[in-house]
């Protein structure tokens, strides 16, 4: 707020309280204040309002009773341990003073929820003030005592006995009568420069800490007491001021106690009465109060009122003071224009507070919304419907989704690599001696058929990228398959070999599908646990509280454990099948052995002839082949078509098997057996392992899994609504939170009421 906004400049001659209509204005600025601070809003902004301060004995108190018309408790220990607001309104209806505890921070300090709680009934009687004060200073000083209990005849008590030396929480007095002033201000305690025996070694910043949390605000106006019996520079309550208010722009000056100045010494105190020393633009005023013999002879307000007319009307040099200056002294004069200047700081920072006050309405609502949601009335109901949700999101993502991220996307990679591992276990036969340095050319009827490098492959995480291991295959040279078949050999005739020789080779190969299958098996595992990971937080993350999360973590990560062991006994039983060998697949087989015998056979067959009949393609035109020769071409065409034309359907890849006999025939149909039985059997083991895996673990993974959450998390037991009620209540943090902004929303609402209350 800009300094212009607090500057508290002094009317011209001033208007006296009989004016009805500055009367009205001022009460109704002074009773919009009063009903905001009753809302607690000044927590949340800074409203105008006037602190009286001073150092210990500095006359404090005589002040406040001559200004208020009551009589302050004076007991050792209860009369400046606590802050006492002061509420003055004038009324045409009989004296009367409410007394309430205006409590801010709890006993340890901190700052709670703002409560006004009355204090016994309306008193009607000023001499049965002071005693109520004494007892609700007593209430504030014991916050763990019920504040009923002081309102008992209770014996007295020291401060010794109190739980508290200080508090921040205050008496609050509400004073209305047809003598009373318009004006409100706070009595604070008064600054210590020792503690003494009964105080506490914290006592001295405690209260500075106290005092400047109300004068650092800058629509407070600071009411500084100064007794003129103590030097000005050693009274501490001047320095605080000067520090918040260095320029005299909120403060008020209030010289005590002239009657205590030694004699000679007037002129050093008629300089602040002149505003020549220690300016202030509001500034100096000098007051009388009854000293502590004539207090004990129970003195009237108004002989106390006449005795200070007639101290500054008789006495040297306060009567021959300068005319203009006379408006300077009295209690009277004082009053009069604490109240004009409060009431004028109140119309000046009304618009601003509205404005204020809007914008923090405004961001405290934005802080709210931005809470997670509240929880539910019916928390059984919630948490079957966060169950619910869960099961249904998770059965659609299981189920497939069209988006890069889906879980089917994401586990395609592995099953491609996994089908490309087990297509790397085919046997390596080697259709030639040992040392031979050709290559094996490639089979030209496998090169379209084993190619899936085309297939469509999403994009995943570098830590999902497919890992399965890929085994490799040891060359098998033709010596070695025959020799290993001549071996085995026991009773059968010369051209038959034992079905244990191809039975090996299958088992060499079927043997490293093992790890392949497993690497595949923990690859869908790992993504199907971060998913399940994600979506559980996603949905119960927010009930952090009785565990529930780390519950459901739990139950899901049980429940996909049973179902991968399911997966696991399925690849186990596949992989025990394929030591077996076996097909139905007769034809498949069939073709393929006589593909692998003839590419072997042309393999070996390196003469010219070979050659030719490996290249060879039909001509499709009536241009010959620029391959071979013309007279080839047409010799080989007719051949064929007369095969054909007799019956016997023949290709040009199967004329090789017309080439003379070979002496490692038996192994070359060793050999084309246990190739073609390999693309008979890698191609249903590719497909039933990631089929058995999708069963068992994927689409398996939703079945039972809502049940296994209700029966885990207690959700349909005699329990259930306690169990569910301590899920979904929130963190401490949020709880706390949500709580502080409520009661803030709460606040700003009963203030921005009132303030409409002024405009209606």
């Amino acid at each position: 707020m800009s300094p212009s906004s607090t500057d508290l400049t002094p009317s011209e001659g001033g208007v006296g309280l009989s004016d009805s209509a500055l009367s009205q204005h001022r009460r109704a600025m002074l009773d919009l204040i009063n009903r905001l601070h009753m809302t607690g809003v000044q927590t949340d902004m800074d409203l105008p309002m006037i602190a009286v301060i001073g150092s210990q004995s500095a006359g404090k108190s005589s002040l406040i009773e001559s200004i208020s018309g009551i009589t302050l408790p004076r007991s050792s220990g209860t009369c400046t341990r606590c802050p006492t607001e002061c509420k003055l309104s004038r009324s045409e209806e009989a004296w009367k003073c409410i007394v309430r505890l205006h409590i801010t921070t709890g006993p340890s300090g901190q700052p709670c929820d703002v409560i006004n709680t009355p204090f016994g009934p309306p008193i009607t009687n000023k001499a049965d003030v002071e005693d109520r004060i004494k007892r609700a200073q007593r209430a504030i000083l014991n916050p763990s005592v019920k504040a009923e209990n002081f309102l008992l005849d209770l014996d007295d008590q020291t401060t010794d006995e109190a739980e508290l030396s200080f508090s921040k929480n205050s008496v609050s007095l509400e004073i209305s009568g047809k003598d009373v002033a318009d004006l409100s201000f706070v009595d604070l305690p008064g600054l210590i420069a020792s503690v003494g025996s009964s105080g506490k070694s914290g006592d001295i910043d405690l209260v500075k800490g106290l005092v400047a949390s109300y004068i650092q605000k800058p629509s407070c106006v600071i009411l500084l007491t100064v007794t003129c019996e103590t030097d000005f520079e050693n009274q501490g309550a001047h320095h605080l001021a000067k520090q918040y208010d260095p320029e005299g722009k909120r403060t008020v000056g209030v010289l005590t106690k002239p009657d205590r100045i030694p004699a000679g010494e007037e002129s050093t105190w008629l300089k602040y009465i002149r505003n020549e020393q220690e300016p202030l633009v509001n500034h100096w005023y000098c007051v009388k109060q009854p000293g502590s013999q004539t207090l004990k002879k129970g003195i009237s307000w108004a002989e106390a009122r006449k005795q200070e007319n007639d101290f500054f009307a008789l006495t040297q040099p306060w009567s021959t003071i300068e005319p203009q200056y006379q408006k300077f002294l009295r209690t009277s004069n004082l009053t009069e224009r604490l109240s004009m200047i409060l009431s004028e700081l109140i119309a000046k920072r009304l618009p601003e507070i509205q404005k204020e006050l809007i914008n923090i309405l405004r961001q405290t609502q934005d802080e709210m919304r931005k809470l997670p949601k509240a929880p539910s009335s019916d928390p059984v109901g919630e948490v079957w419907n966060v169950v619910g949700e869960f099961t249904t999101q998770l059965a659609r993502r299981l189920e497939g989704t069209p988006d890069e991220g889906g879980i089917l996307q994401t586990i395609r990679p592995h099953q491609q690599a996994f089908k490309r591992a087990i297509r790397a276990t085919a046997p390596h036969f080697i259709p030639w001696a040992r040392g031979d340095a050709r290559e094996l050319p490639e089979a030209d009827f496998l090169a379209n058929e084993e190619d899936d490098s085309q297939e469509p492959v999403a994009v995943v995480p570098a830590m999902l990228k497919p890992r399965v291991s890929t085994p490799r295959s040891e060359k098998i040279y033709i010596e070695d398959v025959l020799n290993h078949a001549q071996r085995a050999r026991t009773r059968e005739l010369p051209d038959n070999y034992p079905f244990i020789v191809q039975q090996t080779y299958i088992e060499e190969f079927t043997e490293k599908w093992a790890d392949p299958s497993k690497d595949l098996f923990q690859a869908v595992y790992d993504i199907l646990k971060d998913d399940l990971g994600t979506l559980v937080e996603e949905h119960f993350g927010k009930m952090g509280r009785g565990g529930a999360l780390h519950s459901v973590l739990m139950i899901v990560h049980e429940h996909l454990e049973s179902a991968s062991k399911q997966a696991k006994e399925k690849i186990d039983w596949l992989l025990e099948l394929e030591k077996a060998p076996t097909t139905l697949n007769v034809h498949y087989y069939s073709d393929y052995k006589a593909k692998f015998l003839g590419y072997y056979k042309g393999c070996r067959d390196q003469g010219e002839l070979t050659k030719k009949l490996q290249n060879y393609q039909a001509p499709t035109t009536i241009h010959a082949n620029p391959i071979h020769g013309q007279t080839f071409q047409q010799g080989i065409h007719k051949a064929l078509a007369g095969l054909n034309e007799a019956g016997i359907s023949v290709k040009a890849s199967d004329l090789p098997k017309l080439l003379p006999m070979d002496p490692m025939e038996p192994a070359l149909l060793i050999m084309a057996g246990v190739r073609a039985y390999f693309q008979v059997s890698y191609k249903r083991f590719a497909d039933m392992v990631p089929l058995a895996i999708d069963y068992e673990v994927v689409r398996g993974l939703h079945k039972g899994i809502e049940q296994a959450l209700l029966e885990g998390l207690s959700l349909t037991g005699p329990d259930a609504h306690v169990r569910c009620q301590l899920m979904v209540q929130e963190p401490s943090t949020v709880a706390s939170k949500r709580t502080e902004l409520q009661k803030k929303l709460d606040r700003l609402r009963a203030a921005s009421l009132e303030l409409r209350k002024l405009f209606v």
